[in-house]
């Protein structure tokens, strides 16, 4: 199981440090898909630092289980969040985010089974 939760949970981390990146850099698509659910740019930097966090406890969680489970409960109740705000505002392309809090939930359960 340990080997299975180093590699989902690396390429969540991945994915996650990619966005937030792109979330810092204000990239177009990001950005367009976090307006669309009604959130204020005010929030961007405070999202990126979630993501970037994420991605490093994820990965510090290979070393530390009590942080690999605790950023994998933080990653799936993020994305939860995120499938949330598109529902609120009736936005059904909200596929990135199902399967984000999905991932997120298997990492979690591959930690805790690790």
């Amino acid at each position: 199981m340990f080997l299975a939760y180093a590699v989902v949970g690396g390429l969540l981390a991945l994915v996650l440090a990619a966005s937030a990146t792109f979330t810092l850099q204000r990239n177009e698509q990001v950005v367009a898909g976090i307006r669309k659910v009604q959130v204020p740019d005010s929030w961007l930097p405070g999202l990126a630092a979630l993501k970037a966090a994420g991605a490093l406890g994820l990965v510090a969680g290979l070393w530390v289980t009590p942080l690999g489970v605790a950023a994998a409960v933080g990653v799936t109740l993020y994305f939860v969040g995120a499938v949330i705000s598109h529902l609120r505002v009736k936005d059904y392309e909200l596929a990135p985010a199902a399967v984000l809090a999905l991932v997120a939930a298997a990492a979690l359960a591959l930690r805790i089974l690790a």
